[in-house]
Protein backbone atom coordinates (compact mmCIF):
# COMPACT_ATOMS: atom_id res chain seq x y z
CA UNK A 1 0.00 0.00 0.00
CA UNK A 2 1.11 3.89 -0.65
CA UNK A 3 2.64 5.74 2.00
CA UNK A 4 0.22 8.74 1.35
CA UNK A 5 -3.15 8.14 3.65
CA UNK A 6 -5.31 8.91 0.38
CA UNK A 7 -3.35 6.62 -1.22
CA UNK A 8 -3.96 3.88 0.90
CA UNK A 9 -7.65 4.40 1.35
CA UNK A 10 -7.73 4.06 -2.77
CA UNK A 11 -5.52 0.85 -2.44
CA UNK A 12 -8.17 -0.25 0.07
CA UNK A 13 -11.20 0.45 -2.50
CA UNK A 14 -9.28 -1.33 -4.92
CA UNK A 15 -9.09 -4.41 -3.32
CA UNK A 16 -12.44 -4.26 -2.05
CA UNK A 17 -13.43 -3.95 -5.89
CA UNK A 18 -11.04 -6.64 -7.35
CA UNK A 19 -10.93 -9.69 -8.16
CA UNK A 20 -10.82 -11.29 -4.15
CA UNK A 21 -12.79 -8.44 -3.05
CA UNK A 22 -16.17 -8.19 -1.07
CA UNK A 23 -19.10 -9.82 -2.73
CA UNK A 24 -20.92 -5.98 -1.46
CA UNK A 25 -18.62 -4.04 -2.73
CA UNK A 26 -18.47 -5.59 -6.41
CA UNK A 27 -21.97 -5.33 -6.76
CA UNK A 28 -22.32 -1.37 -6.15
CA UNK A 29 -22.99 1.25 -8.71
CA UNK A 30 -23.25 5.11 -8.38
CA UNK A 31 -26.92 4.70 -8.02
CA UNK A 32 -27.08 1.98 -5.41
CA UNK A 33 -24.42 3.85 -3.92
CA UNK A 34 -26.79 7.28 -3.43
CA UNK A 35 -28.47 6.51 -0.14
CA UNK A 36 -25.40 6.04 1.33
CA UNK A 37 -23.77 9.31 0.29
CA UNK A 38 -27.02 10.75 1.82
CA UNK A 39 -27.11 9.14 4.90
CA UNK A 40 -23.03 9.89 6.04
CA UNK A 41 -23.62 13.78 5.10
CA UNK A 42 -26.69 13.52 7.39
CA UNK A 43 -24.66 11.79 9.89
CA UNK A 44 -21.81 14.31 9.34
CA UNK A 45 -23.71 17.23 10.31
CA UNK A 46 -25.54 15.42 13.63
CA UNK A 47 -22.22 14.83 14.77
CA UNK A 48 -21.29 18.67 13.71
CA UNK A 49 -24.94 19.44 15.75
CA UNK A 50 -23.75 17.54 18.60
CA UNK A 51 -20.00 19.36 18.75
CA UNK A 52 -18.22 15.99 19.56
CA UNK A 53 -14.81 16.03 17.25
CA UNK A 54 -14.68 11.77 17.84
CA UNK A 55 -17.69 11.47 15.81
CA UNK A 56 -17.31 14.24 13.07
CA UNK A 57 -13.77 12.83 12.64
CA UNK A 58 -15.79 9.30 11.97
CA UNK A 59 -18.76 10.78 9.81
CA UNK A 60 -15.94 12.39 7.54
CA UNK A 61 -13.95 9.33 7.23
CA UNK A 62 -17.36 8.10 6.09
CA UNK A 63 -18.12 10.48 3.35
CA UNK A 64 -14.54 10.29 2.14
CA UNK A 65 -15.16 6.97 1.76
CA UNK A 66 -18.11 7.81 -0.48
CA UNK A 67 -16.07 9.92 -2.70
CA UNK A 68 -13.55 7.24 -2.99
CA UNK A 69 -15.88 4.61 -3.47
CA UNK A 70 -17.26 6.65 -6.40
CA UNK A 71 -14.54 7.81 -7.82
CA UNK A 72 -13.49 4.06 -8.07
CA UNK A 73 -16.41 3.05 -9.99
CA UNK A 74 -14.97 6.07 -12.37
CA UNK A 75 -12.15 5.05 -12.91
CA UNK A 76 -12.96 1.38 -13.59
CA UNK A 77 -14.87 2.78 -16.73
CA UNK A 78 -11.77 5.23 -17.27
CA UNK A 79 -13.67 8.39 -16.45
CA UNK A 80 -12.14 9.57 -13.43
CA UNK A 81 -9.87 9.03 -10.97
CA UNK A 82 -9.54 10.04 -7.26
CA UNK A 83 -6.77 11.83 -8.15
CA UNK A 84 -8.65 13.89 -10.37
CA UNK A 85 -10.97 14.51 -8.02
CA UNK A 86 -8.44 16.12 -5.69
CA UNK A 87 -6.62 17.90 -8.08
CA UNK A 88 -9.99 19.77 -9.70
CA UNK A 89 -11.23 20.66 -6.24
CA UNK A 90 -7.61 22.02 -5.30
CA UNK A 91 -7.78 24.24 -9.10
CA UNK A 92 -11.26 25.31 -8.25
CA UNK A 93 -10.48 26.53 -4.47
CA UNK A 94 -7.57 28.27 -6.33
CA UNK A 95 -9.51 29.93 -8.51
CA UNK A 96 -12.16 30.89 -6.26
CA UNK A 97 -9.76 32.75 -4.17
CA UNK A 98 -7.88 35.30 -5.72
CA UNK A 99 -7.54 37.08 -2.49
CA UNK A 100 -5.27 34.79 -1.09
CA UNK A 101 -3.26 32.90 -4.20
CA UNK A 102 -3.49 35.75 -6.76
CA UNK A 103 -3.54 39.73 -6.65
CA UNK A 104 -6.93 40.65 -5.71
CA UNK A 105 -6.77 42.40 -2.92
CA UNK A 106 -10.44 42.28 -0.71
CA UNK A 107 -10.98 41.09 2.48
CA UNK A 108 -14.24 41.60 3.81
CA UNK A 109 -16.64 38.64 3.80
CA UNK A 110 -19.47 39.94 2.01
CA UNK A 111 -16.71 41.14 -0.92
CA UNK A 112 -15.24 37.57 -0.78
CA UNK A 113 -18.75 36.24 -0.78
CA UNK A 114 -19.69 38.13 -4.20
CA UNK A 115 -16.01 37.06 -6.03
CA UNK A 116 -17.29 33.89 -5.48
CA UNK A 117 -20.33 34.35 -7.01
CA UNK A 118 -18.97 35.83 -10.20
CA UNK A 119 -16.18 33.73 -10.35
CA UNK A 120 -18.84 30.53 -10.61
CA UNK A 121 -20.93 32.42 -13.26
CA UNK A 122 -18.11 32.87 -15.41
CA UNK A 123 -17.08 29.54 -15.03
CA UNK A 124 -20.86 28.25 -16.06
CA UNK A 125 -20.60 30.74 -18.41
CA UNK A 126 -17.55 29.11 -19.99
CA UNK A 127 -18.93 25.54 -19.71
CA UNK A 128 -21.77 26.19 -22.09
CA UNK A 129 -19.36 28.44 -25.04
Amino acid sequence: MSNNINNKLTDIMKALRGPDGCPWDLEQNHKTLKPYLIEECYECLEAIDEGDDSHLKEELGDVLLQVVFHSQLAMERNAFTFEDVEKAICEKMIRRHPHVFGDSKIRSVQAVKTQWEEIKKQEKDQKRN
